[in-house]
């Protein structure tokens, strides 16, 4: 479980190509720091296996489902990635409660500069939209972030000078693809109503 705090900027620095899947070579020395083996790294949002690692790098296997479902596919040696390690049992949760499960990916539409801050854009696919609402919770490319708007097919983000310095959406522009989970709570209250409605129908 991660919280959507972003630890470090990343850095893919290869990637193989295999039969059915992408091994990445990313660097960060931050959340390898006393990394093993089969430790989860979330790098863009998207929960990854740590098979090997040393030198301030790990490496992990990306399966096809994987490169098909995010912006994972798109990456490529010298793409910058948002990285974070699991929260640790007793921590802060100082964002949301995020899987690293990613849900579907939308596209940065526009960008509005303001001075202390910017507003973003993004595209959202229609099956998620119902559980994106207004001051709620969203996940994109890993990073815990705040609807201001909650549109049709779009929702808008209101980014600090933090958040624009440390992870990618400081620089990604629009058109570029981005990774998100939406709140698994609203996702078990909707399973949860949709089950009442099944058994108290006559």
């Amino acid at each position: 479980m991660f919280t959507g705090i972003v630890e470090e900027l990343g850095e893919i620095t290869a990637v193989e190509e295999l039969a059915d899947a992408s091994r990445f070579r990313v660097r960060g020395p931050v959340v390898t720091e006393g990394a093993k083996h089969g430790d989860s790294i979330a790098v863009n949002g998207v929960c990854l296996t740590v098979v090997d690692f040393g030198d301030g790098e790990f490496t992990a296997d990306v399966m096809a489902e994987t490169l098909s479902r995010s912006s994972l596919g798109a990456l490529a040696a010298g793409s910058r990635v948002n990285l974070e390690r699991p929260m640790a049992l007793g921590g802060r949760l100082g964002g949301h409660l995020v899987q690293g499960h990613v849900d579907g990916t939308g596209t940065i539409v526009e960008r509005k500069p303001a001075e202390h801050w910017e507003i973003v854009k993004v595209s959202l696919p229609a099956e998620l939209t119902r559980y994106v609402v207004e001051k709620g919770s969203i996940t994109v490319d890993g990073i815990s972030l705040t609807v201001v708007d909650a549109g049709p097919d779009y929702f808008t983000i209101s980014l600090i000078p933090t958040t624009l310095a440390l992870t990618t959406l400081g620089f990604k522009q629009p058109g570029d693809p981005v990774n998100l989970e939406v709140d698994v709570l609203a996702k078990y209250v909707e399973r949860l109503l949709g089950a009442n409605r099944t058994e108290t129908t006559p």
